[in-house]
Formats: structure tokens, sequence, C-alpha cells
């Protein structure tokens, strides 16, 4: 039987019990059945499989290899996944590299089907890797089907940091943000964005989200949010923006005004 992780609570007061209990519900859930069940396979057989059509042919090792990266919902693409795979990420025009997603490259760059003589998947530590993964996004994920935007500000920590440990490059982290639709929902919630800003030209769009984060949290640096206390204040204003909009949807503009009004101020 699955543990079910607990979430009594909305918004950011939610997130902070969750935060409280993160490390013993974490545990309980990669103990359960059906997690356990999945990682001990995976750990047992990743290291026999040398290409690409190996993984999609296991479903049981493909959904362990694609629910690390919160991809779990392309376990029947298997043609689609194995070219993202044997495609790489080195060559510029790689299909991984042509996805706005970037969580299909961050995929690609983890099992290096397609960048290396050799794969990643016999390499000692590398099942451990993916597993500690996937036991994070797994336990996100059951959280998500609780509270949605608890996940999304679940994944904040691990996308910051895994966007700024791949790139130096300023322009090309806030393009990855953009590229990475959690992370996108919550910078644009957070931001005050609408969602029609993706309809919009993309240089332009980077420089809505740059100008606006200097207006908002004083800095316009990806890196700055991998920081604990910004990381709080992007969280925190995601979930009283993400709720307040819930309920002007819900039940008129008035509350939401309230609710919005009554946040603390970020600096000072």
């Amino acid at each position: 039987m699955s543990f079910q992780p607990v979430v009594p609570l909305t918004g950011y007061v939610g997130w902070r019990f969750l935060e409280r209990t993160l490390e013993n519900q974490q545990t309980a859930f990669s103990e359960s059945q059906p997690i356990s069940r999945a990682t001990e396979y995976f750990r047992e057989n990743i290291a026999n499989v040398r290409t690409a059509e190996d993984l999609v042919s296991d479903r049981r090792l493909l959904s362990v290899a694609l629910g690390a990266f919160g991809l779990d919902e392309d376990i029947n693409n298997t043609f689609f996944i194995r070219k993202i795979l044997e495609d790489g990420t080195i060559s510029d025009d790689a299909l991984a590299n042509r996805l706005a997603d970037n969580r299909y490259a961050d995929f690609s760059r983890a099992f290096a089907f397609g960048d290396r003589p050799a794969p990643r998947t016999g390499l000692i530590g590398f099942a451990d890797e993916i597993v500690d993964r996937y036991e994070v996004r797994q336990f996100e994920r059951a959280v998500g089907d609780q509270n949605n935007d608890l996940r999304l500000a679940m994944n904040v920590s691990s996308g910051a940091s895994d966007i700024v440990d791949r790139t130096q490059n300023e322009n090309a982290q806030w393009f990855s943000i953009m590229g990475n639709a959690p992370l996108r929902n919550v910078f644009q919630t957070a931001l005050g964005l609408p969602a029609s800003v993706s309809s919009i030209d993309l240089d332009k769009q980077l420089e809505l989200f740059q100008e606006r984060s200097q207006s908002v949290f004083g800095t316009d640096k990806v890196s700055d949010f991998t920081a604990p206390d910004m990381q709080d204040k992007l969280i925190r204003l995601f979930l009283v923006r993400s709720e307040a909009a819930a309920i002007a949807t819900s039940s008129g503009g008035s509350t939401a005004l309230t609710l919005l009004q009554s946040v603390p101020p970020l600096f000072g």
C-alpha cells in the first residue's frame, strides 16, 4: 500500500506544514511498497541497459527513468523517448535541444546514450542518482494529487539548482526557466505576469521576466534564487497569488484582493 502524503492545509500555511514534516513524509513514502519495488528493480537491472532501445523496451525501468525527471506522462511515447535519448544533447539540432521543455534535455544528458561512447547506466552510483531523483519527484507528484501548487513549490529548489549548475549565462538561465513548465508557472505567477505573455516574442518575454524580477525581488539573477531565503520569498508570493486567483475565479475579486494586501512585504 502506498503512503499518501499528509497535506491538511493549502497556500503558504500548507507549505510551511509540508516543510516541517517533509523528511519524515518523504522517508515513509520512499519505503512504501510500490516505490520500493520500483526502485529495487531499477537498481538491480539498469546496469544491463546499454542502448536507448533496451531502456524503452523495459516498461518498469522506463517508468523510473521518466519519473525521475517528471516525465511520467511519456511512458507510452516510446518512439519519441527513444529519439530523445539516441540524439543526445551535444548537437544543436538534437531533438531534446529543440524542445521548449528542458526536462527532456536533462533526461537525455543524464543517461548519455547519444553523448558518450558508452552510456552512464553502468557507472557506479548511477542507479542511486536516478533513484534519488525518482523518489523526490514521485513524492512531489503524490502531493500534487492533493494540491498542485504545493507540488510546483517543491520543485523550485532542485529546478533552480539544476539550471544554475548547467550554465552560467544569465540569459540562458532565464530561457531555461521559461522552458521548464513547472518552474515557469511558479515564476510567472509570482511575478504577476499573465498567461498570455507566452504568446509574445521570446526575447521580449525574457525582458519582462528579468524586469519584473528586479522590481519584485530586487534581483534579476537566477542564481540568487538558489538561496533558501529567496526561494521562500518566491514560493510565498507564488502561493498567495495563485490562491488569490483561484478565489477571484470562484467568488469574485474582493476577497482575493484582501488576501494579496495581507501579504507581508518581501523586503524590509
